[in-house]
């Protein structure tokens, strides 16, 4: 019998070593969104933002078409990225600069090109940390998504030699000038009846702290069909018998789903946020798990007025998702430099909301 010969067509993806600091990235498989990963979406969050899901609503805003929604857009987007960039990924650890472009809408293709602006070696040798800088466009070559993420990435042979360090500068915030306003977007005709939102954004000072009653709790079927919803293939949350062996013992849920359920649960006390602006920063704060029940507050940081914009406003929110602990319990978030082990999410972001008299 012939000997098997052993094909070498497959790749266990990049490590550590394997990125150059300021190469530019092409991923593969472009998107085209469709009205089933809409409906999809809405079945494994429960997303209840009218802007997303009626049709009228968002015609009455400007919008040709209802948008496909700004998280599932990042998440189909950030998807793009994670072949080539955090397949072996110890975790994702944050965000910053994220800005969303232009409305998505169902028929819309993306695709995803990423630079790497920063590398880090962790002092163990084992791993490091890499930053890149991703740019979503859509068929046209329309930038609609752009963002920065560091993901701590395996090294597969820990004696490659470690890269200089280059940490890139930040911004801490998306200024409101800098804020990409829909040029069609009005609030003239808004409709409070939708939204059911009592309160403008006159109403919302800063240091005010909303407690969001609702919680979720993440299946293992859910985490699993909505990571794969984006074509996120990182290991460690796919692999359970690779995560045996792990310091968790277990497959982490994807962070992108903590997001997106303490959005959908932030919508009491936030209903006329009518669309995500920006994300300032984030950081994935402890993991997640299958089983786990996730609750959230929001703090007000910032109310911002829009240059040339006397029927919108922005606010600039704080979103902290906790797991398994009612908010109204968490009084601090970090207990000595160092987050409390129930808080998953620490989330600064940017949304719009219509001004009174505009309505």
């Amino acid at each position: 019998m012939a000997a098997t010969i052993q094909s070498n067509k497959t790749s266990s993806g990049r490590f550590f070593e394997h990125f150059t600091l300021n190469e530019v990235i092409h991923h593969a498989t472009p998107r085209t969104i469709t009205a089933g990963d809409v409906a999809l979406y809405i079945a494994l969050t429960g997303s209840r933002n009218p802007l997303h899901c009626s049709e009228p609503f968002a015609q009455k805003l400007g919008y040709q078409a209802a948008p496909v929604d700004d998280l599932l857009t990042f998440h189909i987007a950030f998807g793009k990225t994670v072949p080539d960039i955090s397949v072996n990924a110890v975790a994702n650890l944050g965000y910053a600069d994220v800005r969303f472009l232009q409305p998505v809408y169902v028929g819309d293709t993306l695709s995803t090109s990423s630079q790497v602006i920063g590398l880090k070696q962790n002092s163990n040798g084992k791993n490091g940390v890499v930053y890149v800088r991703s740019t979503a466009v859509n068929q046209h070559q329309q930038p609609v998504l752009s963002w920065v993420r560091w993901v701590m990435v395996h090294k597969h042979d820990s004696n490659a030699p470690a890269p200089a360090t280059t940490v890139p500068e930040l911004p801490s915030f998306v200024a409101p000038e800098q804020l990409n306003i829909p040029a069609h977007l009005t609030t003239n005709r808004f409709d409070q009846q939708a939204t059911s939102g009592q309160f403008y954004w006159e109403d919302y000072q800063a240091g005010e702290r909303i407690n969001h009653a609702a919680g979720m709790t993440i299946n293992e079927s859910d985490h699993s069909l909505a990571t794969r919803l984006y074509q996120n293939n990182a290991r460690l949350h796919f692999d359970a018998h690779l995560m045996q062996s792990s310091t968790f013992g277990k497959r982490l849920v994807y962070g992108g789903i903590v997001i997106s359920a303490c959005r959908a649960l932030s919508y009491e006390g936030l209903e006329n946020a009518i669309c995500i602006a920006a994300i300032n920063a984030g950081t994935h704060a402890n993991p997640s798990f299958a089983g786990d029940t996730i609750y959230n507050f929001t703090e007000v940081l910032e109310r911002w007025e829009l240059p040339n914009r006397n029927d919108l406003g922005a606010l600039r929110l704080r979103m902290v998702g906790i797991k398994n602990m009612n908010p109204a319990e968490l009084a601090e978030t970090k207990q000595f430099n160092s987050y409390h082990p129930n808080v998953v999410l620490d989330l600064d972001y940017t949304v719009l909301m219509p001004r009174k008299g505009n309505k």
